[in-house]
């Protein structure tokens, strides 16, 4: 039975490779996804994205609980876990769509999808979107976002480094404008996984 799981789960994967208004350095480096990895788990989802554990996890949480429709089952307790496997970077954000993958495979209700973005800024200003490991050590800054899917709102952030305001907002436009690439692949994974069934 556990054989004929793995044999159905299929890794769905999307090129995010397309250049914005600011050049090659701001494209989203390749998705992967596959569903339904776990036997126990009513929902399991592990998420690639691209080749300080506490305060993640407060993260995670709380974006998590800001869409999860809670009051449609009180008294119900959702276990969300997450095994980092690699570190290529942007590891908050990948987590941060894994979780949600995970909450759609389980049949979690929630009001919006939601997903993590990085941004990273290097000392010459240059944003780099989806920065890799390396280019998160030699970043000026670091920012992660989590947007909701219904109107690009703001869910959560955190950063790390200096920066100004104006940048703020320019590494927020990005990842908006970042997101709707990766709620598209969402959507087409999910269209994948249950045209088959």
């Amino acid at each position: 039975m556990e054989g004929a799981m793995q044999a159905d789960a299929e890794i769905r994967s999307e090129s995010g490779t397309e250049s914005g208004p600011r050049g090659p350095a701001c494209s989203l480096r390749h998705f992967a996804c596959e569903q339904n990895l776990l036997s126990r788990p009513d929902g399991s989802a592990s998420f690639l994205q691209g080749v300080a554990e506490k305060s993640r996890e407060r993260l995670i949480r709380n974006t998590c609980e800001a869409v999860v429709l809670g009051t449609l089952h009180p008294r119900t307790s959702i276990t969300v876990v997450l095994q980092v496997i690699s570190d290529a970077g942007s590891l908050l954000a990948c987590c941060l769509n894994a979780a949600c993958m995970a909450l759609v495979d389980a049949g979690v209700p929630m009001r919006a999808l939601f997903c993590g973005v990085t941004c990273a800024l290097n000392s010459d200003g240059t944003l780099v979107l989806d920065p890799t490991a390396k280019q998160e050590k030699e970043a000026r800054a670091v920012l992660t976002f989590a947007l909701d899917s219904v109107e690009r709102k703001l869910l959560m952030s955190t950063t790390k480094g200096l920066y100004s305001d104006a940048e703020l907002q320019q590494c927020l436009a990005a990842a908006q404008a970042a997101s709707q690439h990766i709620f598209r692949f969402y959507r087409e994974s999910l269209q994948r996984r249950y045209s088959k069934s």
